[in-house]
């Protein structure tokens, strides 16, 4: 077998059980509870897409440019996203109410549209310049 191949194969195979993990990990009624977008998505999305990047499919992340690329830019297809999961992404429609995912969309958006910065940005239904 091709080495290369093994070693990304072993690393993405690490990602994604660092993913699984992490989500099971993290739930709390703590943030069962709150409707914190920034604490939400820290508690049940960072560890796949910290900083907006992702672990798992590298090109895929949560920065403007990929939501606009793959037509997840706005609120509702990113809510999709967080409810049906796709993929290595677990569905998080029945973990978390309607209240948090729109936080978690809300935050994923507006982060986008700064970049991923610290700074809190609260988005526009869709991306702006589109």
């Amino acid at each position: 077998m091709n080495s290369n191949w093994q070693t990304s194969w072993f690393r993405n195979a690490i990602a994604l059980l660092m993913c699984a993990i992490a989500i099971f990990m993290t739930i709390s009624p703590a943030s069962a509870e709150s409707s914190d977008g920034e604490h939400l998505f820290n508690a049940n999305c960072s560890a796949c897409h910290i900083g907006g990047n992702n672990v798992i499919i590298s090109h895929k992340t949560l920065k403007k440019e990929a939501l606009e690329k793959y037509e997840m830019k706005s609120l509702e297809a990113i809510r999709h996203q967080v409810i049906n999961g796709k993929n290595a992404m677990p569905a998080f429609g029945g973990r978390l109410s309607e209240e948090e995912i729109e936080a978690i969309a809300t935050y994923v958006l507006g982060q986008a549209e700064a970049g991923w910065s610290t700074a809190r940005v609260e988005p526009t239904e869709q991306i702006s310049g589109i």
